[in-house]
């Protein structure tokens, strides 16, 4: 069975409380179980992990190189200055998805750029907690299609 592996960056344990203004009253726990909902109606296993710290997330995304076979990154503020992220995600073989909440190129012009976004399958934000949905939909029609190629 295919697995996804959704990591969450830095202050996205606070979804639901912090800035509901730009980031609504979804929590992270929501997000997470309508992606295991959507992953297991499609025969995949799903995980999910969440750090505030850089490192952590390199560790993971090292890790997710044996035992993943796609990753969904919010890597919320490293996504604009994070060269070890970049450089983990480019390091290994399995595809990464970019996922942001907000629109981060109608925010403030730090955010507008992403580091990662050049070593990355592609980027999904501004859909809120469906960017995720939207993320977890095209992994989902990646990994099928490769199954079937098989």
């Amino acid at each position: 069975m295919p697995h996804i592996l959704v990591i969450h960056g830095p202050n996205l344990n606070l979804l639901g409380t912090r800035e509901p203004e730009i980031y609504g009253s979804t929590t992270l726990k929501d997000i997470n179980e309508k992606l295991q909902k959507r992953a297991t109606e499609a025969s995949m296993s799903i995980s999910f992990f969440q750090s505030n710290h850089e490192g952590a997330i390199v560790d993971a995304l090292q890790e997710a190189a044996t035992s993943a076979d796609f990753v969904i990154l919010n890597a919320a503020a490293y996504t604009h200055y994070s060269v070890a992220i970049r450089d983990a995600i480019a390091a290994i073989k399995t595809p990464v998805i970019e996922v942001h909440l907000s629109n981060i190129h109608q925010r403030e012009e730090f955010r507008h750029h992403s580091v990662i976004a050049p070593v990355v399958m592609g980027q999904i934000c501004g859909f809120g907690a469906d960017s995720y949905l939207v993320a977890l939909e095209a992994a989902i029609r990646k990994l099928s299609e490769a199954q079937h190629e098989s």
